[in-house]
């Protein structure tokens, strides 16, 4: 963890950057001796476990039309 106070980090900013970035160093800026923020690498965005499952896959019967209402019979008695 580095710690810095303000005039040196405005100063070397791109320098405090890098270490961040590169090598995951926490970097703490200070004023007045006393810290104010921390800057560190940010994760990654986790991708939802459900994103690009193959199981979960949706396949149409062949000859569904989305758009053709459904006749009378091929609705659900509770829906009628």
């Amino acid at each position: 963890m580095t710690t810095v106070n303000v005039q040196e980090a405005a100063a070397s900013f791109p320098k405090l950057l890098a270490a961040v970035e590169e090598k995951g160093e926490t970097v703490v800026i200070c004023r007045d001796g006393k810290p104010v923020a921390q800057m560190q690498a940010a994760k990654p965005k986790q991708r939802s476990r459900l994103e690009g499952d193959p199981s979960l896959r949706v396949t149409l019967a062949p000859g569904y039309d989305p758009i053709e209402p459904l006749r009378e019979d091929e609705i659900p008695p509770e829906y009628r």
